[in-house]
């Protein structure tokens, strides 16, 4: 009786043995993907606790999170023959534990090796604007690139980003000056801009001022009263323009008439009216008292003619 005991005893205790032997624990972000007799089997094991024929089964866990790593830095030349040194960033995850496990040997090894040979061909096939402005473009590019490969081995890549475009020195002083004279470019298309606009208004005014020229004159006191304002000591009074017109036209209006009276004088008429001018300021003079002798001037007499010899 005892005996039967001991032995049931003993058989309960291997019975808990073997079943200790082959219960496993999948945590929340691993996959449990067995071998059988070293055969695959096609399901995995999902997250909580599992059990595993002993000395039959193993089991291997995959982890399933995001994987980041980052691609060494890769030193290329581009499409318009600038070498350039170029760094990345790949995010990928598993999506089929069995594969990654039988399809390749170090899935994280195999897409790091992708992911730089793949950063070398974008980088030879890319021009350096696109490296620095449209990055968007070649990150689609990469995971592409990467992704083909890795959907065999069950792996999906989230995305990929370029994270830093070394350039040699003196392309950087290149790229600096060109900017700076960009910059100075915009600056005086933007003051040759306000110059126009500025000789525009003036054009204006000067066409409104020259329709009512009291503008002009209250511009000019205006002027006035902003440089006394300063206080200082003397104030230059400018001399107004339109008096200078007013003197211009009286001269042009005199040389007119002293040319016609010229013109009048030195006509047929000029002896006659000279003669009746000085007989009126005669008949003027004598009306007033005695006055000397005023006379026409009278024509010149004509010479003696040679006599003629009587035959």
């Amino acid at each position: 009786m005892d005996g039967a005991v001991v032995g049931v005893v003993l058989a309960v205790v291997l019975v808990l043995l073997v079943l200790r032997s082959g219960m496993r624990v999948v945590n929340q972000v691993e996959r449990g993907v067995v071998f059988r007799l070293g055969k695959a089997l096609p399901d995995f094991r999902r997250p909580g606790i599992t059990f595993l024929i002993p000395f039959a089964d193993r089991m291997r866990k995959v982890n399933v999170q995001v994987v980041t790593m980052p691609v060494p830095t890769q030193e290329g030349i581009t499409k318009d023959n600038v070498s350039v040194k170029v760094d990345a960033v790949v995010y990928f995850r598993v999506t089929d534990p069995v594969r990654a496990a039988i399809e390749v040997q170090d899935y994280i090894f195999a897409v790091g090796q992708v992911a730089q040979s793949s950063l070398r061909s974008i980088i030879g096939k890319s021009d350096l604007d696109d490296l620095l402005t449209d990055r968007e473009r070649l990150h689609e590019g990469l995971a592409l690139m990467i992704d083909s490969p890795a959907a065999e081995w069950g792996i999906h890549i989230d995305r990929v980003e370029i994270k830093d475009v070394q350039l040699p020195e003196s392309l950087k002083r290149s790229m600096s000056r060109q900017a700076e004279a960009e910059r100075e470019r915009r600056a005086r298309v933007i003051t040759a801009d306000g110059e126009f606009q500025a000789a525009q208004q003036l054009a204006n005014a000067s066409r409104i001022m020259a329709e009512t020229p009291e503008a002009m004159q209250l511009r000019l006191l205006q002027t006035v009263v902003e440089v006394a304002a300063e206080k200082n000591s003397t104030l230059v009074m400018p001399f107004p323009v339109e008096l200078l017109r007013y003197f211009e036209r009286a001269t042009k209006r005199l040389d007119q008439e002293v040319e016609k009276n010229e013109r009048e004088l030195d006509g047929p008429a000029g002896p006659d009216a000279l003669r009746a001018g000085i007989e009126q300021i005669a008949a003027v003079a004598d009306k007033f008292g005695p006055t000397a002798e005023l006379t026409a001037p009278r024509e010149p007499a004509a010479e003696p003619s040679a006599p003629v010899e009587q035959q």
